[in-house]
């Protein structure tokens, strides 16, 4: 794969991605990361062109990656085409190419805002703060990284390009969990809780020396396994009377349960937690920090960490299996059909990180086969607390039906010999198995990639399990919350001086997920199959990258306090303001010196001089004085008259902003209306990429359990014992 690299900031994760692909990049210098550490870690294994003629590269190329601000981008025609139509041109942009704020500017902060992430995180006693390490443009990144693979896969179909179109604000507000879909099922929508997470019982501990994140949700082994180990040390207290192990009052009760498990986890180092927690298979980890990334001993046995200019970086995201006899090609569509029309997916998830990659697929016109079970229950489809809408069964929960539209559902009870021997014929069928069940399942049933190889040569296989197929973790039970201790994102949510506070979405499960789609559609792309050893940990910690970088270089402090956590070494001022109203917030970013004059001209605060360093001598005062200013006005109020002044700004949007307010979302569409024949009219979260040529398709709701089952073993010609069938 030749690239074309035109990306700024914007767009700077898909180049590192395709690059882990093994793309051959070439880029044209422009505006870039401010320090060395983020160009080291984003920018490196790419050339600098030796010419400036952009026609010239773009005809060695087959894909184009650009990124920034709609008026700046070189690629685009007058008319908003792509300079360069029979190529695949994947543009990165804060808003998107159309809509009424198409021209609005933004930094990681303002896409973060604008798009429901910074909501969710901070102190209930702070200002939202949005995840550390430029999660909001990472996941733009990724997002084109996939949509340069789709491209490619419909040009080879039809030998024709297309422009794809990538909004910053989507990808992010796509990542939320129920940061928006609880507002759509069941009017609310999360708050900030300092890390304790709404609708699962897990948080960040203090430890002896330092931090833990683990809890007690899941199945109920997950709270049975941790009250014998506290009642082994004597450290049990109430918790062993009868009345807690019902699961309902053990929730109603959660604020005491967490107090004595707080007790417990303070009275053991953090080492000790993560340790003892992964003996027991148990989700606990360490909250580890940037510093100590590159000796974690699951990283190094499986070769995580790569070397750029003599530093030690984290690898990528997903590695590619070599490559196997035996490809096949698999049904492909019709021009202007979905670029993945003809693909056949068996998914064997649950939960979110499956099947959110799984749901991606759909999108894009593959036919994803769902197998579930009421023997197994996926707890999105079978816990009350997932299910957001009052009133709902396990067939029309709002969580479930976010992430599983465009599927169909069989069920099959795989507890059983019968049913995991209809579920290897489905998958002999296949041209995609994917599961995320812990290492060794799916060789107990023959559905490992060495078994189904030699019945389905080609077949691409990819198990998206905590830490990795091997390794000295490898059994390690694993939530988001301790993936994100592991790979030390958890530890830079604290404030300064402060406790980690962790995320309370799944972040990790969102990243994890972008990984799997970029590997299956890159093998798709080269029309081969292989096994995909997906390491949610790793996916975690190739975006710690800067960070670990950071421990090696050294870095400029930023300035940070818990009353401005949102300050940057190289941007000033850099925050989010209180506005009008209550608990309302508006983000603004600084990010030159002629943006600083015009914002002092319109708030009237005191100018202290004109460039960055004088600014940042003064902070404190600016920072005091513009929110002063911000209190005053509504936030959209004061997000408006910022960006038609040319300053990047944005509402901290939640749900309800993001579903019913927002202009831009609504104007794209980014959240269609399905009918569910249980629920009714239901908006649903969109479709981030929006290729011209082949559009996703976002028009069939979440099945019913099993729904699809006899319709699709008829299909396969498949005869089954009924009683296997649920």
């Amino acid at each position: 794969m030749k690239v074309l690299d035109l990306t700024d900031e914007l767009g700077a994760a898909a180049i590192r991605a395709l690059i882990g692909l093994g793309a051959d990049v070439v880029r044209v210098p422009g505006s870039g990361p401010a320090d060395r550490a983020a160009a080291l870690h984003w920018y490196a294994g790419t050339k600098t062109a030796a010419t400036g003629d952009l026609d010239a590269l773009a005809a060695e190329a087959d894909v184009i990656v650009e990124s920034g601000p709609v008026a700046k981008l070189r690629g685009l025609t007058k008319d908003g085409e792509s300079r360069w139509p029979g190529l695949v041109h994947v543009v990165v942009t804060s808003f998107g190419l159309t809509g009424p704020r198409r021209d609005w500017l933004a930094d990681d902060l303002i896409a973060a805002s604008a798009g429901g992430m910074t909501w969710l995180g901070g102190r209930p006693d702070g200002p939202p703060k949005p995840p550390p390490r430029e999660s909001a443009l990472q996941v733009a990144g990724a997002h084109a990284a996939i949509g340069a693979c789709l491209g490619l896969i419909a040009r080879d179909r039809d030998g024709a390009g297309q422009l794809i179109d990538v909004s910053a604000q989507e990808a992010v507000a796509a990542t939320l969990e129920t940061g928006a879909i609880a507002w759509i099922h069941g009017g609310a929508f999360p708050r900030r809780t300092g890390g304790i997470y709404g609708h699962v019982a897990h948080r960040v501990f203090r430890a002896a020396d330092g931090h833990a994140a683990g809890g007690y949700s899941g199945s109920n082994r997950m709270w049975t396994d941790l009250l014998a180990w506290m009642a082994e040390a004597g450290e049990a207290e109430d918790l062993t009377d009868e009345k807690y192990a019902d699961a309902v009052y053990r929730w109603n009760s959660r604020p005491h349960v967490d107090e004595v498990v707080a007790r417990f986890a303070s009275r053991r180092t953090a080492r000790t937690l993560g340790e003892q927690g992964r003996r027991r298979a148990l989700p606990w980890a360490e909250v580890s920090r940037a510093d100590q990334l590159a000796e974690n001993p699951q990283l190094r046995s499986r070769d995580f960490f790569i070397d750029v200019d003599g530093f030690t970086d984290v690898g990528y995201a997903v590695k590619l299996p070599a490559s196997e006899p035996g490809s096949k090609t698999w049904r492909t569509g019709r021009t202007g059909e979905p670029a993945l029309t003809g693909l056949r997916v068996l998914d064997l998830t649950w939960v979110l990180a499956g099947p959110y990659a799984t749901r991606q697929l759909a999108d894009h016109g593959a036919d994803v086969i769902k197998v579930e079970s009421a023997h197994r229950q996926d707890p999105t489809r079978f816990a009350p607390s997932m299910r957001l809408r009052p009133g709902a069964s396990h067939d029309d929960g709002g969580y479930f039906l976010n992430f599983n539209r465009g599927k169909r559902s069989i069920a099959v009870n795989m507890r059983t010999p019968e049913g995991q021997d209809v579920v290897r014929r489905l998958a002999a069928r296949c041209d995609v198995v994917i599961d995320n069940y812990s290492p060794g399942t799916t060789a107990r049933w023959g559905l490992d990639h060495e078994s189904l190889s030699k019945v389905n040569p080609g077949v691409i296989t990819v198990s998206m399990s905590g830490v990795g197929q091997d390794g000295p973790w490898r059994n390690a039970v694993t939530f988001a919350d301790t993936l994100a201790a592991m790979s030390g994102l958890t530890h830079e949510t604290a404030d300064p001086g402060g406790d980690p506070q962790g995320l309370t979405f799944g972040l990790g499960d969102m990243v994890a997920a972008n990984a799997a789609v970029l590997a299956i559609v890159a093998l798709l792309r080269e029309r081969r199959g292989g096994f995909v050893d997906l390491s949610q940990l790793e996916a975690m910690a190739a975006s710690m990258g800067p960070a670990v970088l950071e421990q090696q270089l050294g870095t400029v402090p930023a300035g940070a306090t818990p009353a401005w956590p949102h300050r940057l070494a190289h941007r000033c001022p850099h925050g989010v303001y209180p506005a009008l109203g209550e608990d309302r917030w508006v983000a603004v970013a600084v990010l030159d010196d002629e943006q600083w004059r015009t914002l002092a001209r319109l708030t009237g605060v005191r100018e202290t001089g004109f460039d960055l360093a004088e600014r940042k001598a003064d902070e404190d005062r600016i920072d005091a004085e513009l929110a002063a200013w911000t209190r005053t006005r509504g936030a959209a109020e004061t997000a408006e008259l910022l960006q038609s002044h040319g300053i990047p700004a944005a509402v901290v949007s939640n749900g309800e902003d993001l579903t019913d307010l927002d202009p831009q979302l609504a104007a794209r569409g980014f959240y269609p209306v399905l009918r569910h024949p249980l629920a009714g009219e239901v908006k649903h979260e969109g479709s981030v990429l929006r290729l011209s040529r082949t559009p996703a398709r976002v028009d069939r709701p979440a099945p019913l359990l099993g729904e699809h089952t006899h319709a699709v073993l008829t299909e396969f010609g498949i005869t089954a014992d009924p009683t296997v069938l649920e």
